[in-house]
C-alpha cells in the first residue's frame, strides 16, 4: 500500500496503522502485506507465514482461510528453487472440548498459497476459534498462526445484524474542525523542547506518542531526549521528567496510579522490545519483555496496559494479576479484540474500504457496524466506548491528500461526523495520534516549528 502525493509519514501510517485493533487490507478471508507472519531462524531453513485473521466475518464472505507461505530449504541459495509445505487448520465453536482438523490445500509451489475451506456447519455459527500449523520438511521447520495455538486462537465472530453506515465520497479540506490548543513545545534540546531525529527517508521524527493522565494533564513522550513533558490542565509551562527510554519512535499509556509505561520499539542483545514502568518522578520500576518482536502499540485496560503485538496480531496483558507476565503468559492470554476500561471488548476489522466494527460482552456481539467508504481508508487510529456511543478515528485518504474521520456511532447508525486534519510534519508512532478522556478528543500534531496537541469536543449537538 502506498500513498502516492502523501508525507512519507502519512504512508508509513497507512502501512503500519492497519494493523491496529485487527485491520486487514483484504477483498476476502486472504493475505496482504501486512498481515500477521510467523518464521523461523534462517539456520533451519526459511519459512515464513502470512495471514489475515478472519475477525469480523459477513454473511457473504467466501468460507476460506488463506495462508501465504514461502520456505527456502536448509542450505539451498537459490530463491527460486521449490520449496513444499504443508499443514492443517483446527477449528472449532467456541466451548467446544475439541478441534475439528482441516487440511490445508497447497495453490502453488515455491510461494505457496494454502487454502482450507470452513465447513458449513461452523460457517453460520456465532463465533468460532481457529489456529494453523504448517510444516515444510525442505525448510525443517514447522510455525503456529498465531504462535500460542489452541491457547490463544483467533477468534473469528459473524457479523449478522450490523448497522450499516454509508461515508460516500469525501471531499478533503471542507470540513475540518479546529480544536483547542492545551499544549505546545518547539522543537530542539533544551528541557522544555523536544527533540528531532533523522528520519529513515526524508521526514524527521520526534515527538512519538502522547496520551492523557487522569484529570486532564497532557504528557508527550520525547524520546529523542529522553524525557516526558507533562502539561497540567489550564497550564502552559509542562514540567519535565527524564526517562531512560531506548529506542526511535515508542508509545505511551498513563495508569490510574499516575506511572508511565512506554513501548520502545527496538531491542538489544536479539531480545524483544521492552515495555518500561516509570513513576512519577523517573524511576523505572520495571521492564518487561514483549512475548512478540513486532509490538505495535501500547494502551490501558481494565486491569492494566495491553500491547498490540505482531506477528500474532494479539493484544496481550503486560501484567497478569498485578505481576510483569512472562512470554509464554501474555501468548497464552492473547485476543484479537481490546478489552476496555469502559467495559466490554472492542474488534475492529478492515476489509479494504469497509471498516467492520463490533461491541463485544461475554464472548457475543451486542453491537455492530459496516462503515463503507468511496474514497480509501487508512488505519483506525482510535475505537473507544463513550457512554451509548462508539467513537472512531480513520484515515481517508487519496493520492493527494488525508484526513482524520472522527465518526460518532450508535445502535441507530451514524451519530456524527467531523474532520480533524492530519498535522503530521514529524514522524512517530504509527497509532500514537488520538486518545480520548471523558468527553474530549485530543490530537498530538506536529509543525516545523514544533509540537502541539489540540482538543475537540465530542459532545453531540
Amino acid at each position: 500500500m502506498r500513498y502516492r502525493g502523501l508525507t512519507r509519514s502519512a504512508a508509513t501510517y497507512g502501512i503500519v496503522g492497519s494493523l491496529a485493533g485487527g485491520l486487514a487490507a483484504v477483498a476476502t478471508i486472504s493475505i496482504v502485506a501486512s498481515a500477521i507472519a510467523q518464521s523461523t531462524p534462517a539456520t533451519r531453513g526459511v519459512l515464513d507465514v502470512t495471514h489475515s485473521p478472519a475477525l469480523l466475518r459477513a454473511p457473504s464472505d467466501p468460507a476460506q482461510l488463506v495462508y501465504d507461505a514461502h520456505c527456502a530449504a536448509t542450505g539451498v541459495e537459490d530463491p527460486e528453487a521449490p520449496c513444499h509445505v504443508a499443514g492443517s487448520v483446527f477449528v472449532r465453536e467456541p466451548g467446544s472440548p475439541t478441534f475439528r482438523e482441516i487440511p490445508l490445500e497447497q495453490v502453488e509451489v515455491g510461494r505457496a498459497r494454502l487454502e482450507a475451506s470452513l465447513p458449513g456447519d461452523l460457517v453460520t455459527r456465532p463465533a468460532l476459534e481457529y489456529f494453523a500449523v504448517i510444516t515444510s520438511q525442505d525448510a525443517r521447520a514447522t510455525v503456529t498462526v498465531p504462535a500460542a495455538g489452541a491457547a490463544a486462537p483467533t477468534v473469528s465472530h459473524r457479523l449478522d445484524r450490523p448497522v450499516s453506515v454509508a461515508l460516500g465520497r469525501h471531499r478533503f479540506g471542507e470540513a475540518q474542525r479546529v480544536g483547542e490548543q492545551v499544549a505546545s513545545a518547539h522543537w530542539g534540546d533544551g528541557p522544555y523542547e523536544i527533540g528531532l531525529e533523522e528520519g529513515r527517508t526524508s521526514n524527521p521524527i520526534g515527538a512519538s506518542s502522547f496520551d492523557v493522565a487522569a484529570g486532564g494533564s497532557v504528557v508527550v513522550l520525547d524520546h529523542a531526549n529522553r524525557k516526558l513533558l507533562r502539561w497540567s490542565r489550564g497550564s502552559r509551562q509542562p514540567e519535565r521528567t527524564p526517562v531512560s527510554v531506548n529506542g526511535t519512535i515508542a508509545d505511551i499509556a498513563v495508569a490510574q496510579d499516575g506511572s508511565y509505561y512506554v513501548l520502545e520499539t527496538t531491542s538489544r542483545d536479539d531480545r524483544n522490545p521492552l515495555v518500561r514502568r516509570f513513576d512519577d518522578a523517573g524511576r523505572e520500576l520495571e521492564a518487561v519483555e514483549t512475548a512478540e518482536g513486532g509490538p505495535a502499540q501500547i494502551l490501558m485496560g481494565p486491569d492494566g496496559p495491553l500491547v498490540l503485538q505482531r506477528p500474532s496480531h494479539h493484544w496481550m496483558p503486560v501484567l497478569v494479576a498485578g505481576v510483569p507476565a512472562s512470554q509464554a503468559a501474555q501468548r497464552s492470554r492473547g485476543r484479537g479484540g481490546r478489552r476496555l476500561q469502559a467495559g466490554g471488548e472492542v474488534v475492529v476489522h478492515r476489509v479494504w474500504n469497509e471498516l467492520r466494527l463490533a461491541l463485544l460482552v461475554g464472548g457475543s456481539i451486542t453491537r455492530s457496524w459496516r462503515i463503507t467508504s468511496e474514497t480509501p481508508l487508512g488505519e483506525v487510529q482510535l475505537a473507544e466506548r463513550l457512554g451509548d456511543r462508539f467513537v472512531v478515528v480513520l484515515r481517508i485518504y487519496d493520492d493527494h491528500a488525508d484526513e482524520f474521520a472522527v465518526l460518532q456511532l450508535d445502535r441507530h447508525g451514524l451519530r456524527s461526523r467531523t474532520y480533524v486534519a492530519s498535522a503530521e510534519w514529524a514522524e512517530g508512532a504509527p497509532l500514537g495520534r488520538f486518545r480520548v478522556a471523558g468527553t474530549q478528543l485530543y490530537r498530538l500534531g506536529t509543525s516545523p516549528s514544533g509540537v502541539f496537541v489540540d482538543r475537540f469536543s465530542l459532545e453531540v449537538r
